[in-house]
């Protein structure tokens, strides 16, 4: 029975030992020189000057809810793309609907001023 389990007891045996190695390998020869300068803050070039739980427009997050849904939009698009011959018209239609859903949350979204920024 556990026959069967040692392929898998080796090759996760090997992946540790080499991941570890490359770490340990990496520590060993890289150099390692700090200055006041790589210790700097590097974000955003400068240092804070306010808290960091200030509130951000609601733009922000509108536009970032937009990208999600056409990003997902686009991987929705590819097996469709692929599958167009097999599933016929019955999936054109379908996807025109989900389209159509889309196109008319971005014209809300658009007509709100999402986009806009001041």
């Amino acid at each position: 029975m556990l026959e069967g389990y040692l392929p898998i007891l080796i090759f996760f045996g090997v992946a540790v030992l080499f991941s570890l190695g490359l770490l340990f390998g990496g520590k060993l020869l890289a150099p390692f020189r700090p200055d006041s300068s790589k210790n700097a803050p590097y974000e955003c070039g400068f240092a804070a000057f306010e808290d960091a739980r200030m509130k951000f427009d609601v733009r922000y997050y509108l536009v970032a809810i937009l990208f999600i849904i056409f990003d997902l939009e686009i991987a929705f698009l590819f097996p469709w793309a692929v599958a167009l011959d097999q599933i016929g018209h019955f999936g054109l239609i379908a996807m025109a609907i989900f389209l159509g859903v889309l196109v008319v949350g971005f014209v809300y979204e658009w007509k709100k001023g999402a986009l806009e920024w001041e």
